[in-house]
């Protein structure tokens, strides 16, 4: 069996996941969305908008600025000339995947969402009749929001057996038909997902396609080791959270196709998987600020085997316990984490606030500052904000340091 360094690990992790891929040179394109699209597999969705939404931010660490139109249109906004790429469902978390995954998770559709998605269940028993005028509310409407199918379908506090529903149970039915595909993202006005049938959104060919069920676990198995070049089974798991059961079985079908090496990776005490179509270059150049929901550090436990990053999300912690801040960005330079900031886009005063700035011991203070620097700039002026503005927690040093070099316009 193969045994790997830490290093060489982290290398290969980092080239699947297009950090090793030059970027381009001028605006960035809808073929370079496919390209990165191609290493990271999906976008989480997430609702936290302190300093950008979670979805565009990958595509900024890896193609530098873009027009974040580009996800939006590949998204939500296709036309005859740049069909749709992009669909919504439970993936990772709430994700946007290729319009052509959609039928790989029509077993987890058939399970409403999956066991972690079964709170709303009930309401197909105990408000059949709303489920009903739900989508038919949107066959009518759509692409319609929930607070307007509230409004249409006479949302108020239900009464007795009479016909009016509470209004969260009309989202949550939303959710439900969601989560069954039976609803899906038509568009977003802003951030609020505006429903609508899926024949009206997805090709029908899209729609014609349903694997079975092993067929569709072990493709997405597949796709997870592309997307992370060498990880254990766990790791693979957990990219399209999958069971136990499913992923074990799916890796060793992988292993005996020949697809998934075994191999060992020092300081790992588990199995690892090696994707014959990994490379591990020898250095990997350049920087890149990453949101906590990129796919390079969304599980904490990897990002600590990989790069010794300890890497916890500090939102639901209250203030005065927290380690490093609210909405914290690791920073990558030159294939490993050397530190960490604080951010926030203050729109308002059209600057982007760095409240706290640290970085990991053993790491060149000197070496890390002037890129840093330039990578909080080019964000800056990527958000349209007018420059930086550096507070004082955290490593003094630094602080002093990154404040002479990102004077504010």
């Amino acid at each position: 069996m193969q045994t790997m360094s830490t290093a060489a690990a982290r290398r290969t992790a980092l080239a699947a996941q297009g950090f090793a891929d030059s970027r381009p040179t001028g605006r960035p394109t809808r073929q370079h969305l496919n390209r990165a699209l191609g290493r990271t597999k999906l976008l989480q969705l997430d609702s936290v908008n302190v300093a950008v939404r979670a979805h565009y931010m990958p595509l900024f660490s890896r193609l530098g600025s873009y027009p974040a139109r580009l996800v939006d249109d590949a998204a939500w906004a296709p036309t005859a000339a740049k069909p749709r790429l992009l669909v919504e469902y439970w993936a990772h978390e709430a994700s946007l995947i290729p319009v052509r995954d959609w039928p790989l998770l029509r077993w987890r559709m058939r399970e409403h969402g999956g066991s972690w998605r079964s709170r709303s269940r009930e309401l197909l028993e105990t408000a059949p009749g709303l489920v009903d005028d739900v989508l038919a509310a949107v066959k009518d409407l759509g692409p319609v929001g929930a607070g307007t199918l509230e409004r249409e379908l006479g949302g108020g506090v239900r009464q007795g057996r009479g016909p009016w529903w509470n209004r969260t149970d009309t989202k949550r039915v939303c959710e439900l038909l969601f989560a069954m595909g039976e609803l899906t993202t038509g568009t977003r006005k802003g951030f609020e997902r505006l429903y609508d049938l899926p024949e009206r959104v997805l090709p029908p060919e899209v729609l014609a396609q349903d694997p079975a069920v092993e067929d569709a676990v072990r493709e997405l198995v597949r796709r997870s080791a592309e997307a992370h070049g060498v990880a254990t089974e766990t790791d693979l798991r957990d990219y399209y959270r999958l069971s136990p059961q499913q992923s074990r079985q799916a890796v060793a079908e992988l292993v005996e196709s020949g697809e998934l090496e075994p191999v060992a990776v020092e300081g790992w005490s588990k199995q690892a998987y090696l994707h014959r179509d990994a490379r591990t270059p020898r250095a990997v150049r350049g920087r890149a600020l990453l949101c906590p929901f990129d796919p390079l550090v969304w599980e904490r436990s990897r990002a600590e085997r990989l790069f010794g990053f300890r890497y916890r999300i500090e939102i639901y912690v209250p203030e005065p316990k927290r380690q490093y801040g609210y909405y914290v960005f690791p920073f990558l330079l030159d294939g490993e984490l050397v530190g960490r900031v604080d951010l926030k886009a203050d729109r308002a005063a059209k600057v982007l606030r760095v409240p706290g700035t640290f970085v990991e011991p053993g790491h060149d203070l000197g070496a890390a500052v002037p890129e840093l620097a330039d990578a909080l700039t080019e964000m800056a002026d990527w958000l349209g904000l007018d420059g930086v503005e550096v507070g004082s927690r955290g490593d003094a040093h630094l602080v002093e340091a990154l404040r002479a070099l990102t004077p504010r316009r």
